[in-house]
């Protein structure tokens, strides 16, 4: 049998080992919100703590615990209410983690802030009450369990 015959069978075989996994399609993103209350200190070094509640569009939810720590020019104590909106998300379990945090907040502690953790984003907004002035750099850090104090 010429050689010839059997070009077509290798490219064949070929184009389906390049194929992606089925598996890859059923891990579409997933959209997931989170509803947060966390309650801030800072006098330089920013600390804040808080508990959240999780849910995504593909039915899945969890109770999460929150814990802000950062360094910068931070004065006040403030309790924010507000929400957030992943992306990246594929399963919920890959909310968990500490995300890069930057912000800049006057006023009565209301603002936005985005963060990343790999491929996954997280933008907050909320509303608060507390005189709050300053910026910080640092870690935000989103737990199954209630941190330890430290």
């Amino acid at each position: 049998m010429p050689i010839a015959r059997w070009i077509p069978v290798g490219l064949a075989l070929s184009i389906i080992g390049l194929m992606p996994d089925a598996r890859l399609y059923a891990a579409e993103a997933t959209s997931c919100r989170m509803t947060f209350t966390l309650t801030i200190r800072a006098a330089f070094y920013q600390r804040g703590e808080g508990s959240a509640e999780v849910s995504c569009d593909n039915g899945q939810s969890r109770t999460v615990y929150l814990r802000s720590r950062g360094g910068g020019v931070n004065f006040g104590k403030s309790t924010i209410r507000g929400i957030g909106k992943f992306s990246g998300i594929v399963d919920i379990d890959d909310i968990f983690g500490s995300y890069i945090d930057a912000n800049a907040h006057a006023g009565n502690a209301s603002g936005a802030a985005a963060m990343t953790k790999g491929d996954v984003s997280l933008a907050l907004s909320g509303t608060g009450r507390g005189p709050s002035l300053g910026f910080a750099f640092g870690k935000f850090t989103i737990s199954r369990r209630k941190f330890a104090d430290d």
